[in-house]
This record gives structure tokens, C-alpha cells and sequence, in this order.
């Protein structure tokens, strides 16, 4: 394309260049102008839309790759977490998460599992797609992973803890793991595509094309271009825990009143340099609750806001982490959104590697001490 366009930019040249030398160039002009710009302005538009059609395709390859592994779901998942690692590897962000994030030891299991099949997950997985289902006594977790595995090798580890058949004869894999004790189960869906379940009866029953297709395609379409995002729908166990608990343990009724009245939640992140911006969107078709949970979150951003400025809380917080917990409050923004149907309200911030850093070099701090014997006795009026 960009060859194209110095050609152009030359033929151009060419007419300056031409103009004033020939003693009938005001009578040849509109001809020499009508024989050079015509192919250029084709030139230049073949070049156009080629490279529109190529990154438009590009697009929706990897758009459509998302809802093919997406689709192999369960039908009554009530919460699904998709992760695009390929994309995620490109970017700035991923090696500040390595770093801050805690290396924990490989099980003995995964370190025999990664010799006998040569698969490493850090290198080889590209998508993975997870869905939470069933009840609380009753859990199902179903993953479908994508990326590059040795197939035989893979099932001629597995076939020794045992095989099921499906009544298509598709063959499924029982594995036993040891910490928890627990068995695993997974397929084959293409040699790059497996599907992993803790309950068997996942893979005997519909897929998420049916029931409920259209409205899990319309949450997974706002999240395009969303390399890690979750949805949830109000019977998901996941926003029950969300309504009933706030981040760091202190329970709020009201706020859990208002998160138990929503419909759906989502939850994307995206990476933008060095920075990961989150965008939390509460969505409903009750206007109140969406008017209310707009004014509470908007007074906690305030409140919080506060609470850094406090003197005492800049003598206690250390200056690295103040720091970067007013770049967190800088970036937070809450809107509301009319989709007709439906209401929502979207908390936006971004996330930084000196947020990451701050968190993870700074101690937590202890609880003061108090007891009936130091504590300082009530002076009366």
C-alpha cells in the first residue's frame, strides 16, 4: 500500500514538473492531467480497498474463531470467562502481570504431563474459553482450549486412565488428579480445539448454539477486540458472591441489594501499552436500580477520593501506593448507557504497572490492638 502511494505521489510529481516546459502545455493539459490521474485514482483505489478488505478480514477471522470456540459451551452456562492469550502475548501489559503475579511450584502431575506430550500451556495455548453451570452442591466447569497440541501424543498419555464413548463414538478421556482428588474429562474437537469438563454428562448434552444463543452472542459481540472479558447472568453464582460481598471483605446491603436486582454483568479488559483498562458493565431493565447504582458508585469514587486526600491516611499510606491509587481514582469514570431494551451503568478505569508494583512491595498493615485495659477511658461532661 504504501508503495502504491509513492507511485501515486511520483505521478503527481510528474505533472508539476511537466508544467510551463512544453510550449502547448495549456493545450495539452487537460489531456496529459485526463491520461495520468485516471489510472492513479485507480491505482490508488485497488490499494485502498485491498487493505480494507485484508484487516476487515483479519478481523473477522479472529471474530469468528472466538464464537466457534465459544458456541462449544453448555447451554445453561450462567457465567463464561474467554481469554485470547495470542493476543495477549504482543502486549506490553502481559510481562508486568508475569512479574507482579505469584510464580506458584508446577504440580508433579503437569511436569509429567508436559514431558510425555511436549504441550506447555505458557507457549501453546492461543484461546480458552471457560462456563460455569449447574448448582452450588452440584458445580459444573466446562473449558474449551485452542492452540497447538500433538494429538497422538496426548491421547496415547491420557488413554491409560481410562476412555468413555459417546453415542456418536466420540472418545472421551478420564483423568485422575491427585491434588485435589478429583477426575477430569476431556475430548477432541479438532486437533487444535479440546474441550475439558469436571462432570462427564457435559459432553451428552446440547451445545450453546441453542437456548439462549441469541442473547450470550449479543454480550459476546459488545466484547469484541476484548482479548480477556466474563458474563454473567443474574442466576450465576459468581455475581450471587459479587451482591453479597465487596472487594476486600466488607459487606454493603445496599449496594448487594442493587447487584442482586441486575441481569447481566460484564466485565473486559484490555491492554494498552503498558496499562490495562477495565470496563464493568451492570445492565438491566429496571431504571431505578440503574439510577441508584450510578449515584452509589459515583459517591464511592468521591468517598474514596477523600479518603486519599485525608492527612492521616497520607501519614499511614506509603507514597509509592497513594500515588498510584489516585492514578486509579483519576482514571475511573461511571456512565450510563440507554440501550432501549435494556439500561446500564459502566464503571470504566485502568490499571498501571506501578498499581501492580505498589500493591506487591507494600506490606499489608496490621489492625491496631485494642483492649479493655488500653483503651483510653471515656471522659464524662
Amino acid at each position: 500500500m504504501i508503495f502504491a502511494l509513492i507511485s501515486f505521489w511520483g505521478t503527481l510529481q510528474g505533472w508539476e514538473n511537466t508544467a510551463g516546459s512544453d510550449p502547448n502545455y495549456e493545450q495539452t493539459e487537460h489531456m496529459l492531467n485526463r491520461k495520468k490521474l485516471v489510472p492513479g485514482l485507480l491505482m490508488l483505489g485497488i490499494v485502498v480497498a485491498f487493505g480494507w478488505f485484508y484487516f476487515r478480514s483479519h478481523q473477522l477471522d479472529s471474530q469468528s474463531a472466538r464464537e466457534d470456540l465459544l458456541s462449544h459451551l453448555p447451554a445453561d452456562s450462567t457465567s463464561v470467562v474467554y481469554l485470547d492469550l495470542q493476543e495477549l502475548r504482543t502486549s506490553a501489559f502481559l510481562s508486568q502481570i508475569l512479574a507482579w503475579a505469584p510464580q506458584p511450584q508446577p504440580e508433579e502431575e503437569y511436569g509429567k504431563f508436559v514431558q510425555a506430550t511436549g504441550f506447555n500451556y505458557e507457549r501453546d495455548l492461543d484461546r480458552v474459553g471457560v462456563s460455569f453451570s449447574g448448582s452450588a452442591q452440584s458445580p459444573k466447569t466446562m473449558a474449551v482450549a485452542e492452540g497447538r497440541f500433538d494429538r497422538k501424543k496426548i491421547e496415547a498419555y491420557s488413554a491409560h486412565f481410562g476412555t468413555l464413548k459417546t453415542a456418536n463414538g466420540k472418545t472421551i478421556y478420564a483423568v485422575s488428579l491427585s491434588n485435589p482428588p478429583r477426575t477430569a474429562y476431556f475430548t477432541f474437537l479438532r486437533d487444535d480445539q479440546v474441550a475439558i469438563c469436571n462432570d462427564a454428562s457435559c459432553f451428552f448434552q446440547a451445545s450453546g448454539k441453542s437456548m439462549n444463543s441469541e442473547e450470550w452472542r449479543e454480550h459476546f459481540l459488545r466484547m469484541a477486540g476484548t482479548p480477556l472479558f466474563s458474563v454473567m447472568r443474574q442466576d450465576s453464582q459468581l455475581l450471587t458472591e459479587l451482591s453479597q460481598r465487596t472487594p476486600g471483605g466488607y459487606r454493603s446491603p445496599q449496594l448487594a441489594t442493587l447487584l442482586g436486582q441486575l441481569q447481566w454483568v460484564s466485565v473486559g479488559a484490555k491492554p494498552e501499552g503498558d496499562q490495562l483498562r477495565v470496563v464493568a458493565d451492570a445492565e438491566t431493565s429496571n431504571e431505578l436500580v440503574i439510577r441508584q447504582l450510578n449515584d452509589m458508585l459515583g459517591g464511592l469514587l468521591i468517598l474514596a477520593q477523600a479518603g486519599l486526600d485525608d492527612p492521616k491516611s497520607r501519614k499511614q499510606l506509603d507514597p509509592k501506593l497513594r500515588e498510584a491509587y489516585a492514578g486509579l481514582l483519576k482514571s475511573a469514570e461511571v456512565q450510563k448507557l440507554d440501550r432501549g431494551r435494556s439500561k446500564s451503568v459502566r464503571l470504566i478505569f485502568e490499571i498501571t504497572p506501578q498499581l501492580l508494583e505498589s500493591a506487591k512491595s507494600t506490606p499489608a498493615a496490621d489492625p491496631p490492638e485494642k483492649s479493655p485495659s488500653t483503651a483510653p477511658a471515656r471522659k464524662r461532661r
